[in-house]
């Protein structure tokens, strides 16, 4: 496998890794109250701590997918 071949595969992760990330924004602004009662269920959380939660994954997963993604799949398709 190639530099350039490698670096498209990334580069294609990382589109659906942001599509994954994407749908998760949309279903937690579309159906907040609707998952806050489901995991109320399980979890006794407020409803800002349930964002807080919520917001800080969102952004962990993003960073993820930036550092082991999109920044080396950009590199290899600049390098190859």
């Amino acid at each position: 496998m190639t530099a350039q071949s490698l670096g498209t595969v990334l580069l294609g992760a990382a589109l659906i890794h942001y599509l994954i990330l994407l749908a998760w924004f949309a279903v937690f602004t579309g159906a907040h109250d609707a998952l806050h009662r489901l995991h109320g269920r399980w979890f006794r959380l407020p409803v800002e701590r349930f964002d807080a939660i919520h917001y800080a994954a969102m952004a962990g997963y993003k960073l993820g997918v930036l550092l082991f993604f999109l920044v080396p799949g950009i590199a290899l398709k600049l390098w190859g």
